[in-house]
């Protein structure tokens, strides 16, 4: 049962309690300034009727005015119990009275001022909601406006109302300009676009302004940029060339977009020929190929469109004459643009480098046909280009510019041009003489001989002060005359057209001044010796010996020689040995073959035999190793020759000490071969037995069945036995080896990887060279199974004390004509049941002390 009461005090004759309420008002009656008090028995009254709660609130704040808690849930609830009421209701008008009350204490709380603003922004009450906004930044302090604007600005957003949302911004932006690209973003979706431009060209002239969408200011200068040139008719307050034209200083990397932004403005403008000039300006100033095609494409595709729309214009109009001259004008523009497009992109690309030969003449060649252009462009170049900066060579311009006129039959005005060439400083004295050589050769395709002798001769001249050829400090004219090139034409000249003093006058001088080459000494001598002055050629050679070291001397020694024993034979025998001394002496191996081969020859016709094998002797030791083989076979050969084939065994001795395997192992079997021939069969197999030693069985199967198709024929049975042992112990010996031991262990294993663990498995711990000394042991062990025993190969031993007659009864038993040799798999063994000797016994005697009585 519920009992309800009134207070007794006259103060509050409409206060109404209940029974569970009275320790909460006994509490608050002798607390009652307590907020913890009042909040419990509000917590307490939640489930109470909305007034009974309004009315405990109300209770708290006459008492408690100025407590924030107390203030923010009791809004809070008032909120809460008109949120799914119209708002037309006056109970709104109720919460928002509350709310103005409560403003009295808590103006300085931003939280309620929020609440407050977007409570009304719910109703829709705009003026009020805009002017409690304002009225809450007058209220709060300046480090709290931060909080407020958000949700003011989203307010001024939300209501198509432009001019107070940018009063709005205009304010904002004074607490925080560097939110300038928010509100430019609003000012371009409200069409607002010239105050849009101003503050945009704000921020880009702004240094300090740092973008908080990360923008830089180059993206920021394009968007100004795009937004001027696209809306001309709606952004006047700004002077869009100036803005423009100042990006094109300020950004050169990229000319291009900045040049069609600004045509692109005055085609929006309707200014087309405006544009038309703006892009004839950007397609002559760009400086890379990128803003060029930019710009050029633009530029063509405005181009067609103007000329679309006059055609679409004439078709719905009619046409008429006037049509027809403007509509052919623009046709004939646009093709002119079209043929014009290599032209100009070529003097982009001299404008990069206004120093590059090759540009130079490819605009030379885009301008054929034209003679006027052609001279100017050559005019120009000549000009413009730097030696000492060019990119190529600069003397090439000269050269086709007198042959242009020249082409053209005007012979005094390439004499002219040339002329100018030689007096150019070049920055390489090579470039100067081919000027002269082009100078001479100009005067020989008109049979002017005379006077391209004399050019040449000018050319050579020596200059009133001499220079090296290296020495940069000096102008090149005063270089030129160590120049080989123009020597070289002006030896072929004389030779040609002048004498024979002049022309040995010529070479003498290139050989004075040290500038000849291998080639040019040798055609010296032969000029020499085509006109039968030997001696005066063979002094040529050795001035020019004298000149070179290896191997640039090769070709001189190699010619001198050949052309002296052509000349004397033996007439000169000792004046060519020491010849070839002098040519071998320091001379490289690489080189020393064909020399040692010629003084061979030149000894075998007109010296002494054994002078000749001294040469071949000397010259297996001098060739390189990789020649080595190839020498020994020609010496092997001579001797053989000369002194018959009994000669060559020491050197065949000598080549299998010093040749290689590979070549040793040749050379033993045509040793061994050599020696069957002559009949020396236990010479030959004491060859087969020392090559054995570098022969591996596995490798070299070619080798082992020529030695036993030898024992087959020559042999008996101890040969073969002999052969097969000293085939297993070869193979034994390489096996030990590491690294082919590490193979076959791959190899049996099978494994991909070849780690430890798969070469031993549940061996983990085992060590690699553990791994391979066991290898080592297993095969050992297979090899000595392999070898048959004593009593099953029946090749007896005799011991050294044997009588005459044990020697002569173990002949008896050996019939070599009786035995028939069989190949097993691996060891080609002998098979028993075919010799007939294994079915007669054996005396004791033969065993010695080998085997127990």
């Amino acid at each position: 049962m519920v009992v309800t009461a009134r207070l007794s005090r006259p103060e509050r004759p409409d206060l109404v309690f209940e029974e569970e309420d009275l320790p909460y008002e006994e509490e608050i009656m002798r607390n009652q300034f307590s907020v913890k008090c009042w909040l419990r028995y509000i917590e307490f009254k939640q489930g109470a009727p909305k007034p009974r709660l309004n009315q405990l609130y109300e209770r708290a704040l006459k008492l408690l005015p100025c407590s924030y808690k107390l203030w923010y849930r009791y809004l809070k609830a008032r909120r809460a119990q008109v949120k799914h009421r119209c708002v037309t209701d006056p109970a709104y008008e109720d919460v928002n009275n509350c709310h103005e009350r409560a403003f009295v204490f808590m103006h300085k709380m931003p939280r309620l001022w929020l609440d407050y603003c977007q409570f009304l922004m719910d109703q829709g009450r705009v003026t009020h909601t805009r002017r409690t906004f304002d009225r809450a930044l007058r209220a709060l302090p300046i480090t709290q406006h931060s909080r407020i604007w958000p949700l003011y600005l989203r307010f001024l957003r939300s209501h198509p109302l432009p001019e107070t949302a940018v009063r709005g911004y205009r304010r904002f932006l004074k607490l925080s300009p560097e939110s300038a690209e928010e509100y430019i973003e609003y000012l371009k979706s409200s069409d607002r676009l010239d105050e849009a431009a101003q503050r945009l060209a704000t921020v880009v002239n702004d240094e300090r302004f740092v973008s908080k969408a990360g923008k830089s200011n180059y993206q920021l200068w394009h968007e100004l940029c795009d937004l001027i040139s696209q809306n001309p008719d709606k952004v006047q307050s700004l002077s869009v060339d100036a803005i423009i034209r100042g990006g094109l200083t300020r950004f050169t990397d990229q000319l291009g977009k900045l040049w069609c932004s600004l045509a692109d403005y005055y085609i929006r403008s309707g200014h087309f020929e405006k544009a038309r000039d703006v892009y004839e300006e950007a397609i002559r100033t760009v400086m890379t190929v990128r803003d060029f095609t930019q710009v050029f494409d633009s530029y063509a595709q405005f181009e067609e469109s103007m000329i679309a729309a006059k055609m679409e214009t004439a078709s719905e109009l009619g046409r008429e004459e006037e049509d027809d001259v403007d509509l052919e004008l623009r046709l004939a523009r646009f093709e002119q643009l079209i043929s014009r497009r290599p032209l100009l992109l070529n003097s982009v690309l001299l404008r990069q480098n206004p120093h590059h030969v090759h540009e130079w003449h490819k605009r030379v060649a885009l301008h054929e046909g034209r003679p006027r252009e052609i001279i100017n462009t050559y005019t120009e170049a000549v000009q413009t280009v730097d030696p000492f900066k060019a990119t190529g060579k600069p003397h090439t311009l000269w050269v086709a510019f007198a042959k242009f006129y020249e082409d053209n039959g005007q012979l005094d005005d390439a004499r002219v041009i040339l002329e100018k060439a030689t007096k150019v400083s070049f920055k390489q004295v090579d470039d100067l003489a081919s000027v002269w050589c082009e100078c001479g050769e100009l005067e020989l395709r008109h049979e002017n001989y005379d006077q391209a002798l004399r050019l040449l001769r000018k050319a050579t001249a020596l200059p009133a002060r001499r220079a090296e050829y290296f020495d940069g400090s000096e102008p090149v004219q005063n270089r030129v005359y160590k120049s080989l090139k123009v020597w070289s034409m002006l030896a072929d000249l004389e030779e040609s057209l002048g004498t024979f003093q002049s022309t040995k006058a010529v070479y003498d001088r290139i050989l004075d001044l040290r500038i000849a080459t291998p080639q040019i000494v040798i055609n010296y001598a032969m000029f020499l010796e085509e006109h039968k002055y030997f001696e005066e050629s063979f002094k040529a050679y050795e001035r020019g010996i004298s000149l070179f070291k290896w191997p640039n001397v090769s070709d001189i020694w190699s010619t001198y020689l050949t052309k002296f024993i052509a000349r004397y034979g033996g007439q000169k025998l000792e004046r060519a040995r020491d010849l070839f001394e002098q040519a071998l002496d320091g001379c490289p191996p690489k080189y020393a073959k064909t020399l040692y081969l010629l003084y061979a020859q030149l000894e075998e016709e007109w010296g002494l035999a054994r002078h000749a094998m001294a040469v071949y002797e000397r010259a297996t030791r001098a060739v390189e190793p990789a020649q080595q083989y190839d020498m020994f076979n020609i010496y092997i050969k001579r001797a053989a020759e000369i002194y018959g084939v009994t000669h060559t065994r020491s050197i065949y001795q000598k080549a299998i000490e010093v040749l290689s395997d590979e070549h040793a192992r040749e050379m033993c079997l045509r040793f061994a071969d050599m020696e069957c021939k002559l009949g020396e069969i236990d010479r030959a197999r004491a060859i087969y037995s020392f090559c054995s030693q570098i022969c591996d069985p596995r490798t070299t199967g070619a080798f082992w069945q020529t030695w036993k198709d030898f024992e087959v024929r020559h042999g008996n049975e101890d040969t073969i036995r002999e052969m097969l042992r000293i085939r297993r112990s070869v193979q034994a010996t390489y096996n030990t080896q590491v690294n082919f031991m590490a193979s076959q262990m791959l190899k049996v294993t099978g494994s991909a990887t070849g780690t430890v663990s798969d070469l031993a498995p549940g061996q983990s711990g085992m060590d690699d060279m553990k791994l391979l000394e066991q290898r080592a042991e297993q095969l050992a062990a297979e090899a000595e199974q392999d070898q048959p025993s004593r009593a099953q190969s029946k090749i007896l031993f005799v011991r050294s004390d044997a009588s005459r007659e044990e020697l002569a009864q173990l002949a008896q038993q050996a019939n070599p004509e009786e035995i028939e040799l069989g190949e097993d798999e691996d060891e080609m063994d002998l098979e028993p049941n075919e010799v007939r000797l294994e079915q007669q016994s054996v005396p004791a005697a033969v065993f010695g002390s080998l085997k127990e009585d």
